[in-house]
């Protein structure tokens, strides 16, 4: 089949979610089908990596659009228009008309669109449109407005919140068929659009990560136990989230634990919670493309303590976790869309006092720490693989791409 993909970033380096999720499917998909890939770009820079995608791909085209999101154009565009910040952001005039173009020339049985925010780029068409929803983002931003504490400002977010549901679902709605990553999402998805065409595609952990599991075996050193979080802190959860666990959490492990150290690794942490280190908090900034800054933390910390409050998606931090070897202690919220359960392939917690003492008990009972990774480790193996993942995906790529031949 000829697939048309649209992706809101470039698919490479997978250091953060979206970027591998997308990479690994379409390392799996190129392989059955031809793919043309359009993806946003923020750094000329980022073009190097076309090659890297080239090797699945039948063609790679990129589109640039601005580093910051708060431009003057952006801002007018939003507050006198009908879309909302999210799309506005991502919408470039240059890769609409090059779509067009391309629709015009190349016949394809399917198009993949990666996120609900890329579809204006899409014009009326009768090909059947396959869109992916990694989270449901009105979600996401209401979750930052109620807990935004400038109360003056509140309604004018509220207003781009609408927005953002609004054409969320409208989108929904243009699409053949929606793809959803967890079970939670696609309930809300159904009570917000009743009779909506949606599956559940979950989601993986890098290669990198899943290779650390016999390395981590071989030796690991409880003399100074590293709790940590990883993420994109360009993402509001991630920061909310480390911020929990420097003020909450970490320092009542330190209390039962002297010689603990909290690593908070990540795109963008110095500019969100640089302020933030110290006793015992060590604040590791990753550049976009630094892989092997990721892996590294994965390799050598012990716990992984993810205390997410935001809804929405599957978090591939913590599959990566689970793949690596790693216990995770989270929220419910944290493990939504990850079939583990609490006590077993994970630990769930929601008091910061009982994340911290769950924390405490699998740094300190050995037996306790082996027996839970090693659960972590089989359901990965089962559920999260990218194999079984792809084929999942390939089933929807068949059943979409034929309908208009039906």
């Amino acid at each position: 089949m000829k697939i048309l993909m649209l992706t809101p970033y470039l698919p490479y380096p997978p250091s953060s979610g979206g970027q591998v999720r997308s990479y690994n499917l379409i390392k799996k998909l190129g392989k059955k089908h031809d793919i043309t890939l359009f993806s946003l770009i923020k750094d000329d820079n980022e073009k190097k990596y076309i090659p890297q995608l080239e090797k699945y791909c039948k063609k790679v085209a990129v589109f640039k659009r601005p580093k910051t999101p708060w431009t003057l154009r952006n801002i007018l565009l939003t507050g006198f228009g009908p879309y909302p910040f999210l799309v506005i952001r991502n919408l470039v005039p240059e890769e609409r008309a090059a779509v067009k173009e391309e629709m015009s020339k190349e016949k394809y049985d399917l198009i993949h669109a990666e996120t609900f925010y890329v579809m204006p780029h899409i014009p009326k068409t009768d090909i059947p449109i396959l869109l992916v929803e990694q989270t449901i983002e009105f979600q996401v931003y209401q979750h930052f407005v109620d807990s935004f504490k400038f109360f003056f400002l509140k309604p004018f977010l509220y207003i781009d919140v609408f927005k953002i549901r609004y054409w969320e679902t409208k989108f929904w709605q243009k699409a053949k068929k929606v793809v959803a990553v967890s079970q939670a999402d696609k309930t809300k998805m159904l009570s917000l659009v009743t009779g909506l065409d949606v599956e559940i595609v979950p989601n993986g952990a890098g290669e990198d990560l899943v290779n650390l599991w016999d390395i981590r075996q071989k030796k690991r050193d409880k003399a100074k136990p590293i709790v940590f979080y990883q993420g994109n802190f360009n993402w509001l959860q991630n920061t909310e989230a480390a911020e929990t666990l420097i003020k909450d959490i970490f320092p009542k492990i330190k209390a039962k634990i002297p010689q603990a150290v909290c690593w908070i690794v990540g795109q963008g942490v110095r500019e969100k919670i640089g302020k933030l280190s110290g006793n015992g908090v060590e604040i590791k900034n990753l550049e976009t493309s630094d892989i092997d800054g990721v892996i590294n933390a994965y390799k050598n910390a012990d716990i992984f303590v993810a205390p997410l409050a935001g809804p929405g998606g599957t978090r591939l931090k913590i599959l990566g976790a689970m793949a690596a070897g790693i216990p995770v202690v989270t929220t419910s919220v944290g493990i939504e869309g990850i079939k583990a359960e609490d006590g077993k392939e994970v630990w769930i917690r929601d008091d910061p006092n009982e994340i911290a003492r769950a924390a405490i008990d699998l740094i300190q009972d050995a037996q306790k720490y082996n027996r839970t990774i090693t659960a972590a480790r089989k359901l990965f193996e089962n559920d999260y693989n990218w194999n079984k993942i792809s084929l999942e995906l390939d089933k929807i790529y068949r059943e979409v791409g034929n309908a208009k031949k039906s």
